[in-house]
């Protein structure tokens, strides 16, 4: 069975289930994106890699990784293998130079690792007929939940505007030891914007 190449294009929260976000993925070279509903954890640890934010302390899919590392094992790919009753599940693809391993994983857990490892991410055509959705054009809107995203995005910049430089970075500093990592990008972005 020919595999399809995925990549993460973004997370929004999800409108469908209260705490969860929908993760965003699409076809490399194609128009098609198979969205996954994805806890509140998972979602935390997939957007720090992707705002390339370091936390103080590793978490849990950072551990996993440092020690895999530490014996050896590099993951190869994550390969989306099921789709059943509304529910995806993926396999890690490991080696250790001699022999390769397929463990089981949450599909989020299998992301949040690719992406630490940099390894691509797989599904089968199977898998994107039955719940891919098909986008006529790269900058459609995904429906009414972009307004409100843009305007609670300017309320935030108008109110971090109103914070000198030292003041961000001290603010940055602080949202990044409480754990509160979309602020921080946040913030992050702020900062970007006014050293340009």
């Amino acid at each position: 069975m020919q595999k399809i190449q995925l990549d993460v294009l973004g997370m929004s929260v999800s409108q469908s289930q209260s705490g969860a976000y929908a993760l965003i993925l699409g076809e490399r070279g194609g128009k098609r994106r198979l969205p996954i509903i994805i806890g509140a954890f998972e979602a935390q640890s997939i957007a720090i890699v992707i705002e390339k934010i370091k936390p103080p302390r590793p978490l849990t899919h950072d551990l996993f990784k440092a020690f895999a590392e530490t014996f050896h094992i590099g993951l190869s790919e994550v390969i989306i293998n099921k789709f059943s009753e509304g529910v995806f599940y993926a396999i890690l693809v490991c080696s250790d130079g001699s022999h390769n391993f397929q463990i089981d994983s949450r599909t989020s857990d299998a992301i949040a690792l690719a992406l630490r490892f940099n390894c691509p991410i797989y599904t089968f055509e199977s898998i994107m007929t039955a719940a891919g959705i098909l986008m006529e054009e790269e900058n459609e809107p995904s429906g009414e939940e972009n307004p409100v995203e843009e305007e609670d995005s300017e309320q935030e910049d108008l109110s971090l505007q109103e914070y000198s430089m030292e003041e961000l970075r001290e603010i940055l500093q602080a949202a990044v030891e409480n754990e509160e990592y979309e602020k921080a990008s946040q913030i992050r972005d702020e900062i970007k914007r006014r050293t340009k």
